[in-house]
């Protein structure tokens, strides 16, 4: 890293890019430690990055991933129950268009 000093001033970092890997890796290590009574900042200290950076990443990652936000993840039962009752609602819906379709089929004659 290249460090300039500015009058009476903290050095400057040079600007740096982190991939998606990286800021995955490193919210999932934030949620892993704040369960474990860790804070943010020690977790930011670790991996040389900024609090408010580090903050950002886990509302941005963390709005879009509902494991980490917390959202509750359906069971295979919970699943499966779900998807079951989709297709017997969609089959209703099937039949009814079928008699629709016959319907109007018969009133264009």
């Amino acid at each position: 890293m290249s460090t300039a000093r500015r009058a009476g001033r903290k050095p400057v970092r040079e600007r740096r890019s982190f991939g998606e890997e990286f800021k995955r890796q490193a919210v999932r290590r934030l949620h892993e430690r704040r369960a474990a009574g860790g804070t943010l900042a020690e977790v930011a200290r670790e991996l040389d990055v900024g609090e408010n950076l580090l903050r950002g990443w886990a509302q941005r990652l963390t709005a879009s991933d509902a494991t980490l936000a917390g959202e509750v993840v359906e069971t295979p039962e919970q699943e499966l129950r779900r998807l079951r009752r989709e297709v017997a609602i969609l089959k209703q819906e099937r039949e009814f268009a079928k008699k629709v379709a016959v319907y109007f089929a018969k009133e264009s004659r």
